[in-house]
């Protein structure tokens, strides 16, 4: 007959914890996480978060800058372009000041209003003659109003990507 020594066995531990499946806790964690992110998403835009605002506004107007930028290159008609930057201007101005602000200027008083409250202080009331007369002049565009147009573009985008004279930017409704 054997000793007892060896009759005896090593010690053996359990089995290692497998990670999966995962603990009801983990998955009640990454519900939860799934969970705020949809209510975050639902919930934003009705909290009109002013910096929220301010950043989705600039983002679209740059967006449709860059892409009225590349149909003038693309030689649309400078008639439609113009109309069609003034437009986005007056809708830049609406969401950086207010619609109380200048919703209401036209002709000379819309561009002398587009000077006084440019950060940049471009020249809109000389140069900016061509939104005003270019949508109703009659067919037939020369290069040069292209490239005048090309000039109100830029104008425009420095204006979205810059900050108000006072400093700090504005946004809201």
């Amino acid at each position: 007959m054997e000793p007892i020594v060896y009759q005896l066995r090593d010690i053996q531990g359990p089995d290692p914890v497998s990670w999966w499946p995962l603990a009801p806790g983990w998955w009640l964690l990454a519900l939860g996480i799934i969970l705020g992110l949809w209510l975050l998403w639902k919930i934003l835009p009705l909290l009109r978060i002013p910096v929220v605002m301010d950043i989705t506004w600039r983002w679209d107007a740059a967006r449709q800058l860059r892409e009225l930028r590349r149909r003038v290159r693309k030689k649309q008609d400078p008639k439609q372009s113009a109309a069609e930057l003034s437009e986005l201007l007056r809708r830049i101005a609406m969401a950086r000041l207010g619609r109380d602000a200048c919703a209401g200027l036209t002709g000379r008083n819309w561009l002398q209003w587009l000077q006084e409250n440019d950060p940049q202080d471009y020249a809109w009331t000389e140069q900016g003659e061509l939104l005003l007369d270019l949508p109703y002049a009659p067919p037939g565009s020369t290069s040069a109003e292209r490239k005048e147009l090309m000039g109100l573009i830029d104008a425009a985008q420095n204006w979205v990507a810059r900050e108000d004279k006072k400093g700090k930017k504005k946004g809201g409704d």
